[in-house]
Formats: C-alpha cells, structure tokens, sequence
C-alpha cells in the first residue's frame, strides 16, 4: 500500500495545518462530524496538512490509517511528544534524528530504572508497550499513592497525569507542546497557520505553546481550569471532530468543513 502517491505542495505552502490529539479529539465526537472532518482533508489535501500529535504509539497510529479509515497523518508528534516523525509513502512512521536527539540525551537509558522505582506502586499498572523514551502506567485514581510524583521528580523526569486514567513518566523538558513547536519550526510553517486541538491535561502544553489552539467540548474540566486566560485557545461548544471544524470556521483558517 502506498500513502500520500499524490504530489502535494510542501506542507509549510499549504494555507492550514491541523494538529491534532486521538483519542477524545479527532476520533471523538458524532459518526457524522468524524466522517466529514475527514472527507474534507482527504478532498482538501493541497490546501490542508496534517499531524497526529498523540499519546499513542507510531503501531496504534498505523493500524487506525490501515484498518479504521483514518486520513493518513503526513508527521507524526507521537508518545506525548517523546517520538518525532515523518510517514513514509509506504505508510512507516519513521523518528527524524535530528529532532529526536535531544529527547533520547535526556532520556538516556532510563526505562529499567523508572520501573523498577515504581514496581508495585499502589494505583499504577505497567502498559504493556515498549515505548522509547517514556514509561506508561494505567492508573488507578482511587488507589493512587501520590508520591510516585517525587519519586519521579527526584530522578530527573517529568510526570504527567491525563484524564483520570494515565501516568506518564516523561524526559525532563519533554511533552507534546515543546514537541509540535519543534516541528512545526522544522518544517518552516508559519506559526498563525497551525490549528493545535485536544481534549485532555496531555494537551496541555500543546494548547498553551502559544500556537492557535481549539479545547473541544468534551475535554476534562481539569483541562479547561488550566487553559482559564489562555488567549490563543478556542473553546469550542462541538465535541471531538466537530468541535475541530467549528474552530477552523471561527477562526477562519480554512473554507469550513460542510457541515461544521
């Protein structure tokens, strides 16, 4: 199979970029909205780019393209900002070195020991996954000891809790703000062209970067405490993929989505 076969203006000329979270974002919201946010990228792919930036890892990322219809993502902020990539034409999610080079110098080679730091930690369950330059735990809210938090600050790292549900042990400095900011840097495109949306505190530093930002309506309240006096956050009514052409509409970076 082979993606993105069509040429296509390079994605700095291009006159709107979406970057958008998963889970809650563009994969949230009515069948509808979904369905015709994505029609209209694939219908508008000289004019729009597109980047995953996620929490999900670059195999989740290629099998929702693959299996579940997803326009497929030209890069990719994955890992909470702990992978930087490019998709290949024959669909690979590739790391681009040089934007990785730094998070991997922070990182080390430090998985062994964040687990073994928080082996048994009341509330949190290891994830499955073996992620690059993080560690990822299923949490327990109820059970949750919060001195894993200084454990982990102790050791140099960042950590991070999203949607009630996730714990996040991330590179000091690391996440998905200071990542798409790199990227979009790198790829030379206009910073009042970006559209950043999410739905949970895993966007948070992506929605407050200072790129324009869309919170959509079915984000956490904890969410849109933190983003209270953010100027460059738009906080849409629509939920998941229809809060996403609601704010490419209000702000005018794009003929809207029909429908929005």
């Amino acid at each position: 199979m082979t993606v993105h076969s069509v040429p296509r203006p390079a994605i700095a000329a291009r006159r709107f970029t979406l970057a958008t979270d998963l889970d809650g974002t563009f994969l949230g919201g009515s069948d509808a909205d979904r369905q015709t946010l994505y029609r209209w990228i694939e219908d508008n792919r000289d004019s729009v780019g597109l980047i995953f930036v996620t929490g999900r890892d670059p195999e989740f990322i290629m099998e929702m393209c693959r299996e579940k219809g997803l326009p497929w993502p030209e890069y990719v902020v994955g890992d909470v900002g702990t992978t930087i990539a490019h998709v290949r034409s024959d669909g690979h999610v590739e790391p681009i070195p040089a934007l990785e080079e730094d998070i991997a110098k922070i990182w080390g080679d430090a998985g062994a020991r964040v687990k073994a730091a928080l082996d048994g930690h009341p509330g949190l369950t290891l994830q499955p996954t073996a992620f690059r330059y993080r560690v990822s735990y299923d949490l327990n809210a109820a059970a949750f000891d919060d001195s894993a938090k200084s454990l982990v600050e102790d050791m140099g790292f960042d950590w991070l809790i999203s949607d009630d549900r996730y714990f996040d042990v991330l590179p000091k400095g690391i996440s998905k703000g200071p990542s798409i900011r790199r990227l979009v840097q790198h790829l030379e495109i206009p910073e009042n062209v970006v559209l950043c949306a999410g739905d949970t505190l895993n966007d948070l530093s992506m929605l407050a970067s200072g790129l324009p930002a869309v919170a959509v309506g079915n984000s956490e309240t904890a969410l849109i405490t933190e983003l209270r006096g953010c100027k460059s956050v738009y906080s849409a009514q629509a939920h998941g993929a229809g809060g996403i052409m609601e704010a490419i509409n209000a702000l005018n970076l794009h003929e809207a989505p029909k429908g929005a």
